[in-house]
């Protein structure tokens, strides 16, 4: 069967799809590149995940998230499982979960734009989860590690 398709117009839109993917790529590379080069950051939100879902780190560090998603999200403790003696810790500086929770269910208080951080310190040994509420139910949690 003979192909009624103009050459010059297949190799064009050939051409047209090898650069259109060679962008893409090149794209996708900037942001891994950003993702993989953690000078600035320590985990990444992405759109449903924190990226590294757990973290270890020592007594006196910390720690920063950056949103490298084009989706708001929240980084709050679970205050039910810190450590003992642990201070509860949330983006927008809530002193207890249900606080957290309320803010950004009546404002939207505590979330991350895109490319902002939130830092925090941990100074007591143990193992704290955290999560993202407006994502939580999509598996948002993660872990963080600390060691003395």
């Amino acid at each position: 069967m003979r192909n009624h398709g103009s050459s010059d117009g297949g190799r064009t839109r050939r051409q047209f799809l090898a650069a259109a993917g060679a962008a893409a790529t090149a794209g996708l590379a900037g942001c891994a590149t950003l993702m993989a080069s953690g000078d600035d950051f320590d985990i990444g939100m992405t759109a449903v995940a924190f990226d590294p879902p757990t973290l270890t780190v020592e007594v006196g560090d910390e720690v920063v998230w950056r949103n490298t998603s084009s989706r708001g999200h929240t980084v709050t403790a679970y205050e039910g499982t810190l450590p003992e003696d642990a201070a509860f810790f949330a983006s927008g500086n809530y002193e207890t979960e249900q606080a957290a929770r309320d803010a950004y269910s009546n404002s939207l208080g505590g979330l991350i734009g895109s490319g902002e951080t939130y830092t925090y310190t941990f100074d007591v040994p143990g193992e704290y989860e955290y999560l993202c509420i407006p994502h939580e139910q999509a598996g948002m949690v993660g872990t963080i590690v600390v060691e003395e």
